[in-house]
Order: structure tokens, then C-alpha cells, then sequence
């Protein structure tokens, strides 16, 4: 009757979600606790692993348990980017004891939980971005995460409220067009005239206190009512988003089936308007000569992390009994 509990880890930049549950699906434990990154440590992948050795231990130990009763593990951690981190990750997740895991980069749990096939593309637009493809033979890809200057990632809050400042300030001083967006936003920032736009600005970057989910707020707004440069940027990033998305999909072996394309993030899920949500669709059906069906993940994405270990231990697809139970739980 050995190993009859999985864990799933959702290991984000600020936090990390913990959770353990039993192979039948029913829930047993969760901790919520900070970041386990080893990019967010000076100790780097030793702190990481501490951090995670820990805070399993602790799961494990207030239940009666240990890793002799782990049947497998699933790992979706922000920072695993590239085959160097993977490696040096894998590492950790092994030295804390696990034998049969699974272990990627955090984009790839939304596919896991947004899709019922467990096989998909998953676009992150959230503070950041990134995308990750699962085929349905399990081949896995990343594409991006590591910022847009290398890899495209011209999406998310960050970007996009960097890209608003860049026009309003090119429209002050560098012959760029006029754009409705200036007056909301400096409202916005509280500043008193253009001469101060740019130190305001800069402070707000530096110290990390953009305000930058009202700054998309305004430019979705701008683009909707016909804001001519407020629609370029939202259209640029929905076709570079794409452009990440289709060639994922073009990468990995999914013949011509419809796939399905999950869309996690802040800015893909909670914003109000469609329109660069529409776009994105819009691109991604014309480049991968398909069409896709789209799925909003509007469930945690550590339910997952959950799934995607209780695949490991069936050796297959989870029962839609069990996955909705596993998806009411961690929701």
C-alpha cells in the first residue's frame, strides 16, 4: 500500500502553492509559502532547494508521511528556462528525494490544467510571458520566457506599460503621433507637466511601482475607441504572442489536428476588453493554418501540477471523475 500520494508544486516568483494528494484524487494537505525560485536567492539552486526540501518536509511530516509514500511529483517553477536551469533544477527536485517526477517551466502546468486532452499549447500573458507546448506524444517545448529582446516576449504588463510610456514620451519629444493616452496616464503617474514625464516614469520603473495593470487598462481602452497608436502596440504584441504560439505548435508533432491553445495570465484572462485577445486569435488561426480552439484557464494553475503527477503515476490521461475533483480542490 505504499506510495499512494502525489504532490504538485506551482513554484512562482512570489509564491509557491504546495500540494498533496492522493492517488484517487481526494486532497490531503496544501501550503502556500514564498517564492522558491533560485533566481529570487543569493544561494541561487542550494536556496532553492532548501526553500523546497523544507517546506515538502513539512507537507509530508504533518500528515504521517514520508517520500517512501510519493508515488511521483510534478514541478512546474518559474526560472526554468533554458537546459542549464533544467538540469541544475532537476538536480534539486532529486536531491529532496523524488525518483518519478516531472519538472518545466511553470507555463507548461496550464496546459495541464486548461486542457482535458493533457496535450496543448499554453500562452502566458501576465506580468510577463512565455509559452509552452505539450504534443500528443509528450514531446515538450518552450518558447520565450526569457524576455523580448531575445526571444519575442512582447506581451504581458511589464511590456506593454514600457511600450505605452516609450509613445507618449515620443509623442512629446520625438515627433512621434499624438495619442489619447497621454493625459490618462499622467493622471495617472500624477504628473504635473511633460517635463516631468519621463522622471516620473523612470522612478516608477526602477523602484518596480508602475502601476502597469491601469496602464494596459488605458490602452485597451485608447485602442478600442479608435486610438491609432494605442492599436499598434496591441496588435504588434497579439502578433508576436502568435507568432511564439504557432511556432510552438509548428515545432512539436501535432499533425493537423485542432489544438487546443490554453491562455493564462492577467492581461490574456482578467482584462475587460477582447480586443487583443481577439487579434492573438485571430494571428495564431492564419499562421498555423488552422483553426485552434481557445481555452481562457480560469483554474489555479497548481491543479496542474496535481494532474500532471497523477498522469505520471497512471501512466496515462487521468479520469474525468478524478480531474474535475482534482480541479475543485486547488479552486
Amino acid at each position: 500500500m505504499a506510495k499512494q500520494y502525489v504532490i504538485g508544486v506551482d513554484g512562482g516568483n512570489s509564491k509557491t502553492d504546495y500540494y498533496l494528494f492522493h492517488v484517487n484524487g481526494d486532497f490531503k494537505d496544501h501550503i502556500r509559502a514564498g517564492t522558491c525560485s533560485h533566481e529570487r536567492f543569493p544561494g541561487g539552486y542550494e536556496s532553492a532547494w532548501k526553500e523546497m526540501n523544507e517546506q515538502i518536509g513539512l507537507l509530508l511530516s504533518r500528515n504521517g508521511l514520508s517520500m517512501e509514500d510519493i508515488a511521483s511529483g510534478a514541478f512546474g517553477l518559474a526560472g526554468a528556462d533554458i537546459p542549464s536551469q533544467k538540469e541544475k533544477l532537476n538536480e534539486v527536485i532529486e536531491r529532496i528525494g523524488f525518483t518519478n517526477y516531472a519538472m518545466d517551466n511553470d507555463s507548461f502546468l496550464g496546459i495541464k490544467a486548461g486542457s482535458d486532452k493533457g496535450y496543448g499549447i499554453c500562452s502566458i500573458n501576465g506580468s510577463g510571458a512565455c509559452t509552452g507546448g505539450i504534443s500528443p506524444s509528450g514531446e515538450r517545448l518552450q518558447v520565450g520566457g526569457v524576455g523580448s529582446e531575445l526571444a519575442g516576449d512582447e506581451g504581458g504588463g511589464f511590456f506593454l506599460a514600457r511600450r505605452v510610456l516609450r509613445t507618449i514620451y515620443d509623442s512629446f519629444y520625438r515627433l512621434g503621433p499624438k495619442t489619447t493616452m497621454a493625459a490618462p496616464v499622467m493622471k495617472l503617474l500624477g504628473v504635473p507637466g511633460k517635463d516631468r514625464f519621463m522622471e516620473r516614469a523612470l522612478e516608477g520603473m526602477v523602484a518596480r511601482t508602475l502601476p502597469n495593470t491601469e496602464i494596459v487598462t488605458i490602452l485597451f481602452s485608447a485602442a478600442e475607441n479608435g486610438d491609432a497608436v494605442a492599436m499598434n502596440i496591441v496588435s504588434q504584441s497579439a502578433l508576436q504572442m502568435a507568432y511564439s504560439t504557432a511556432g510552438c505548435l509548428r515545432q512539436l508533432d501535432f499533425g493537423t489536428e485542432s489544438a487546443d491553445i490554453i491562455m493564462a495570465g492577467s492581461v490574456w484572462v482578467k482584462a475587460k476588453s477582447p480586443v487583443m485577445r481577439d487579434l492573438y486569435k485571430r494571428y495564431v488561426n492564419e499562421l498555423a493554418g488552422r483553426e485552434c480552439r481557445y481555452i481562457l484557464l480560469e483554474v489555479p494553475p497548481a491543479a496542474g501540477a496535481v494532474l500532471w503527477a497523477l498522469e505520471l503515476t497512471n501512466g496515462g490521461a487521468v479520469e474525468p471523475e478524478i480531474r474535475e475533483k482534482v480541479i475543485v480542490a486547488v479552486s
